[in-house]
This record gives C-alpha cells, structure tokens and sequence, in this order.
C-alpha cells in the first residue's frame, strides 16, 4: 500500500513538480494528486514506474508516514530569496536524514544532546556561555564537527544536488539537534557554517524563527566569537595585523582569511581603513573566492565510528540502506560520502548489530 506522505517527500526530495514527475513517469498528474491525496491507490506497476521516476526503493513508499520539517523550523538564509523547489528538495534531504538518524538511535547510544538554550544572551555572550560550557578556554578548536557530535548534535551532509543552500539546522521535535553542511565549501567556510548552525541552535531554535536578518546577523557573530574568541585572539598581538599576518594566524584558528580580519576589525584591532586595504589585498590573492592552501574538509566521526562498527560486526551496509528504504547512493548524499559503493556480495549474516556505545571526541 502506498504511503502517501512519502510519496510527497520523495517528489520534493528530487525537485519535480507534478507535471515534471508526471513526464518522468508517464503517470497522469490526476492520478499523481490522486495518490498524494490519499484518495487512490496505485496499481504494483504504477508504483514501480514511480519508483523509477524517484530513484527509490518500491519499499520506501510503502514504509510508515512521515511528517514534513516545518520550514520555520529551519534556519534557511535568505528564505525569500530561495525558490520554492531549493527549499523543498533541502527539507525533504533533512526530512531523509532525520530517518537516517533514527535507524541509527535504534541500534547505538548515540551522544545524548547538551546543547544549550540561551535567546536571552547576545551573540558573543552566548558564545562565551557555550565555550566554557564545554570547556573549551580560548584555545582553536580543532575538528567543529567533531565537538559537535560530541555534545549531541546530529551532523548529515547536505546532499549535492541541494547545493543551493549553504547549510541549515533544526532541532527536531524540539529535542535532537540537528545540523546539515554543503561540502561544496573550504575547510575554513564548513567549520563557519558549523559554528554559524550552532549560534541558530543556541540563540533561535526553541524561541525565535531561526531566519531572517537578525537572525542571521546574531548567528554570524556567534560563529565568530566561538571561533575565534575574544581572550584568545587579543592574546595574538594582531593589532593591526597585515594580510601577511592574518594569513599565519588564520591556520592556528582554522577559519577563513577574510572572516579572521572581520573579527579583528570588530574586535577594535584593525581600523575602518586597514580593514578595507587588508581584505582588498587578500581578495587580491583569491582569498575572497577560496581558501588556497586551506584546511582539509571536516568529515563526521560519528558516522565513520557507525559504519566502521556494521562492518565489524559482519553486518552489511547496503542492508541498512534496505532497511531504510533507499538506495546506497542516496544514504551516501546524506552522510559524507562514508558509505564504501563496493558492496556487493555482501551477505546478510547479523539481523541486527550489537548496540554499542560510540564514544566521541571532540578533537
């Protein structure tokens, strides 16, 4: 029996619109709003064509509902400006993802979250707050996924095909955090996003709808205070630093060229003038564009910890992606790619894995 909810997620996960489904799958638009409404039934052959069509398993149209992620539940930038396909196809990648971490709840102890709510704090306050919370001092920090995983905070690529959208976060049901990173960026501009999700967690999510201007200004400030910390940078002697000398310092912090100059300005230690001279040089040597030389890309630990456990315990991946109803090529777009592609003659030998505990670091 088709589940019509998911017979939605899916159209939406991979952009089309009716009509478009309609052409891929050569099913009529009137039985595809029949379908979605729940007001017919599709014949086993209809739902083979539509599974086609959406590059999934006939079995994930036929698991248990599933509720859409409200879209003022999401910290999308600049939501106005996003058509109404980026938007949906980056919901149902989260909506996916969300499933993904489910699964995994059921057979691991997984972190539990201790990510804190502080909307009556500013920006840079609130980045303190957390700092010390975790105990971080001034220091850099060396892996942002990482230490976010290791304070319960569920971290999912963001599939390629939504690389119109930066990075996004939610807290699902107002418990599970939840963040989702375009690996299209730098090392440097995947642990700002990282950092930028974090401040939405801790200063939006359960108070405020975590988009907008404001909302966005306060989570830019937060990832730079939490990055790059006031007590830690002044420590540098950076007083009007030169592009020479923000290039060294940007490697013991990690972030981008341009972001280290933005906070020594905001920070007094550069004035108006050397700010602007500062980043025209650095936009000069392709630093507004990129990060040349930069930092490898941050990966999840969690999830490699996971996979790395199935396999150990002869239990196969393309299993869990069965089980999950969807392909191996769609549970990879959701966890950075760690899922090997050269599985087959893998055999079924464990239903289901121990359930262990993974633990984590945070460097």
């Amino acid at each position: 029996m088709l589940t019509s909810s998911r017979l939605i997620l899916a159209r939406k996960r991979r952009r089309m619109t009716l009509s478009r489904l309609s052409q891929e799958s050569g099913v009529s638009v009137r039985s595809l709003t029949a379908f979605e409404n729940g007001h017919k039934e599709p014949s086993t052959e209809t739902l083979d064509l539509l599974a086609s069509a959406l590059s999934l398993p006939v079995s994930f149209f036929r698991a248990s509902e599933v509720e859409e992620i409200e879209v003022d539940a999401l910290s999308f930038r600049a939501l106005s400006k996003m058509t109404a396909l980026d938007r949906d196809a980056a919901r149902s990648a989260g909506r996916l993802a969300i499933e993904i971490n489910q699964w995994l709840e059921e057979r691991f102890t997984l972190p539990a979250p201790d990510v804190p709510t502080l909307p009556h704090l500013g920006p840079e306050e609130a980045a303190e707050r957390v700092r010390a919370l975790w105990g971080l001092g001034e220091a850099p920090i060396p892996n942002m996924i990482h230490l976010l995983e290791s304070h319960g905070v569920r971290v999912f690529s963001l599939a390629a095909d939504c690389a119109t959208v930066d990075a996004f976060s939610t807290r699902w049901k107002s418990k599970t955090p939840f963040i989702y990173l375009n690996l299209e960026k730098s090392g440097e501009r995947g642990r700002f996003d990282a950092a930028h999700e974090l401040g939405h967690l801790v200063l939006h999510a359960e108070h405020r709808i975590p988009h907008g201007p404001e909302a966005e200004q306060e989570a830019q400030q937060f990832a730079s205070a939490f990055l790059m910390p006031r007590a830690g940078i002044l420590a540098q002697m950076l007083h009007n630093a030169d592009a020479r000398r923000i290039l060294s310092a940007k490697k013991k912090w990690k972030v981008a060229a341009v972001a280290l100059a933005y906070r020594l300005k905001d920070l007094n230690l550069l004035t108006e003038w050397v700010y602007r001279t500062t980043v025209k040089q650095l936009s000069q040597m392709g630093y507004r564009r990129g990060e040349p030389d930069g930092i490898v890309r941050e990966t999840s630990q969690l999830l490699g910890k996971v996979f790395a456990a199935l396999r150990a315990s002869d239990f196969p991946l393309a299993k869990m992606a069965e089980e999950l109803g969807m392909n191996i090529d769609e549970l990879n777009r959701h966890v950075f790619g760690l899922v090997p592609l050269a599985l087959e003659g893998e055999q079924t030998r464990m239903t289901h894995p121990q359930r262990p505990n993974l633990r984590l670091v945070s460097s």
